[in-house]
Parts: structure tokens; sequence; C-alpha cells
């Protein structure tokens, strides 16, 4: 998090103080990095010059528009999962003719209006799934683009509830099966079969297991084109990771260059150098460890077993702690001296024993410090609540020293205006 130092004493996002931020916009706030965010993205897309590729950022990690916008002027494409993420990327000016189409569930709504934008590819998980979206292609005169997300049974060795590359998983098309759905797919008259999708897991710090299933996707092409099955694209889906304090994962310029390696390689022997278009949908890669999530000290509970320290950001704000039992690190803004360290756990108001943010840390701190949660770029604010009837926190983007805010507070009364009484 190179775009968060500590100078004089005060933890700052890029050259502006976040105490400073926390007087001006209150707390709980996301504050993100832009020098940051590009950066992060250009790890990948510098990566790819020389090839055909498109790298489509996977917005379920942060869907903020200004967010959007940036990435979208930096040349990026989407990588969606509801109509409501596709009219997000319309409404950041992102260009629908560079969106993939993720998800299992797709209604036919949903269909309609990615067909309507004419949308890149639509990554399919089911034979159930093709039928519907032929019959949508069909009833409004078009014809759908369709890749399959096949599912490589590659153990990402990740925690169980964001691995998705295995048998027992929800996601994709089992690999024992893919030809035979791929021969269904190209059977359908209102779909084009146009390329191959797979993605196993998130928060890979190893990219071994992504280039295992790259292996598998390589072989099933090879089949497929054995029967006149050409695949255009070859989509690697996201997965690489960000160190929580757990280690330092590949860096995705190199995770790409060994991809694009291995592809190279194999077109240059079956099909005379012949490219074919590589994919990228990374998401926490891009924006986790750009920003943080501040909170101010409300009370400092001593106990006979746990000290506490209660902050006013909560798992409404911020759900990954309670969720997968994450560990992210905490920090106080400002260092003080007249305070001794001591152990916390730093915990919100909500109405639950598993509203916690982390656990056993040393803090020197007192009622009214701001506390940083580092690396809360990802998934932080897009699965945010409203539990307890709490707003959902401020957004900020800082550009150097400017202060730009992207999204406001919810007040309570915004929460219930959609609400009526019996009469």
């Amino acid at each position: 998090m190179s775009q968060f130092s500590v100078q004089d004493g005060v933890l700052h996002a890029e050259s502006t103080s976040l105490s400073a931020i926390a007087a001006e916009y209150g707390t709980p706030t996301y504050v993100y990095s832009k020098a940051g965010l590009l950066a992060n993205f250009h790890a990948y897309a510098d990566a790819c010059k020389g090839h055909d590729t498109l790298v489509c950022y996977a917005m379920k990690a942060n869907s903020n528009l200004a967010i959007l916008d940036l990435l979208a002027r930096e040349g990026a494409g989407f990588d969606i999962v509801s109509g409501g993420e596709l009219r997000r990327v319309l409404a950041a000016g992102g260009n629908p003719n560079k969106v993939i189409f993720s998800g299992v569930g797709k209604s036919a709504a949903e269909m309609r209006l990615a067909l309507e934008h004419d949308i890149l590819c639509f990554n399919v998980e089911s034979i159930p799934e093709l039928h519907r979206l032929n019959e949508v292609a069909g009833a409004v005169g078009k014809r759908a683009r369709v890749s399959l997300r096949v599912n490589p049974n590659v153990d990402a060795k990740t925690h169980p509830y964001i691995s998705t590359g295995l048998k027992a998983n929800k996601f994709g098309v089992a690999y024992d099966d893919a030809l035979a759905t791929y021969r269904a797919a190209a059977a359908l008259a209102h779909l084009d079969v146009v390329g191959i999708d797979c993605h196993i897991g998130s928060q890979l710090l190893d990219d071994a297991p992504l280039l295992e299933a790259l292996d598998k996707l390589i072989d099933l092409i090879d089949t497929l084109a054995a029967e006149d099955i050409v695949l255009h694209h070859l989509d690697m889906g996201g997965g690489i990771g960000i160190n929580y304090g757990d280690g330092e994962p590949v860096p995705a310029g190199q995770y790409v260059a060994r991809v694009l390696a291995r592809i190279d390689a194999w077109r240059a022997q079956k099909y005379d150098g012949r490219p074919i278009k590589v994919i990228f949908e990374p998401g926490r890669s891009i924006v986790g460890d750009t920003g943080v999530l501040l909170t101010t000290v409300e009370y400092l509970k001593p106990g006979e077993e746990k000290n506490f320290c209660i902050v006013d950001a909560a798992m409404n704000d911020l759900v990954r702690p309670a969720m997968y039992q994450a560990w992210m690190d905490v920090q106080a803004v400002a260092r003080r001296a007249d305070a001794p360290a001591v152990v916390y756990d730093v915990v919100g108001p909500v109405c639950e024993s598993g509203d916690w943010l982390a656990r056993e840390r040393a803090l020197a701190v007192l009622p009214g410090d701001v506390l940083a949660v580092m690396q809360a770029g990802a998934y932080g604010f897009t699965m945010a609540s409203n539990y307890n009837t709490r707003g959902r926190a401020a957004e900020v983007i800082v550009d150097g020293a400017q202060v730009h805010l992207v999204r406001q507070r919810e007040n309570p009364a915004e929460l219930f205006a959609g609400e009526t009484l019996l009469k």
C-alpha cells in the first residue's frame, strides 16, 4: 500500500492527511487512492501490450461510479454479475462492447438488457441457462455471443467461501461435461459460441493453480477444434490476491506474462501462431490495497477476559471479518505517545456478537481517535448493508492533495423513504 504512508506522525493517503479527511467528511468513510487504482490496473494492462487482450475489471469488488469511470478511461472492460452492474457501467460511460456477463442466475430481463446494449459476451454456467438465453435472443431478434464457464476442478487453496473451481461449487460447467455442453450450445440457433472461461477462486497468492487450470482449458480448446467448434477468446477470470498480512501475492505482471507465454507457445506449436484473444477479470487486485475504512473510537471498554475498542464502523460497513474471519490490518491514523498500547478487540455498535473488525490488536488510542482499517478497497462498500438502520458510509477518492467526495453518506430518512404505513 505504497499510497498510504505515515508523514509527521499521521497516516496519509498520497499527500493528504487521513485525519483531515475524517474531520471534513466524518466517519465511517472509505478512502481510495487514485494513483493506486491506476497503478494496479496498469500492472495488468502494461503486461498485456503486444497481445490481443482485454482486462475486464470485476466490478463486484468495488462498483463506485468514479472508479468505473477512471478505469474505463484507461481502456478497461468490465466483468459484471447483474443487470444493475451493467447499468452502472453505462452510467459511468463504460463501453458495453467490453462487458462480460458472468453469474449463475441471470434472469430473462437481465439477458434482454445485455442484448439490447450488445455486450461482448455472456459467460454461461449451465445448460438451462443456454436454453433461456437462446429463447430470449430469438425473441428480441438478436444473436448472443457465449462463452462457457468451465469448472476445471482445480483447488485454489483459498477460503471455502471464495473457492469456485471445485466440483462441489455452484459455479460453472463440470469439466467432464464441457464437451457435451459446447455441442449443445453450438446447435442452438440464436447463440454464437465464441469463447471459454474459468474462475477458480479469489485471493490466490500463488498462480500455480491458475496455470494448472489454463492447461486444462488448452486441452479442451484443442478437443473442440477437432469438432469444428473454434473459439475466439480464452478468459482466465480473476483470482490474484492482495497482502492482508498473510504474504505477498505473485505480481500481476509476472502472472500475466506467464499466461501469455504459455498461450503463445501452444498457439505456435498447434495453430501456426494464430492468436487467440485472452481476457483477464481482476477485481480485488485492482482495488483492494488502494482503499481504507476510517472509523472513530467511541469507547474503550476494559474487561476481565477482553478489552474492547468500540468504534463507529460495524459489520454492516465491512462484513469481511464477520463473514470470512478475515484478518485486516488496523492502524491509528495519528500516532500518540501519551497512551499505552493495549490489546483490544475492535468492535462496532451493531447488536451482534459477530460485529467485529479486528481481534487482539495492540493499539495506543483514546476515545475520539481515528483508526484506519487497511486493504479495505475490495468487498467493503459493495457488501455493505443498512442493518440496524445504519446509513452506508461516505466514499472519497484522493488524487494527490485533492479529495473528491464520490458518494455521500446515507441518512436515516433515505433508508425508509420508500416504505409506507398500513392504512
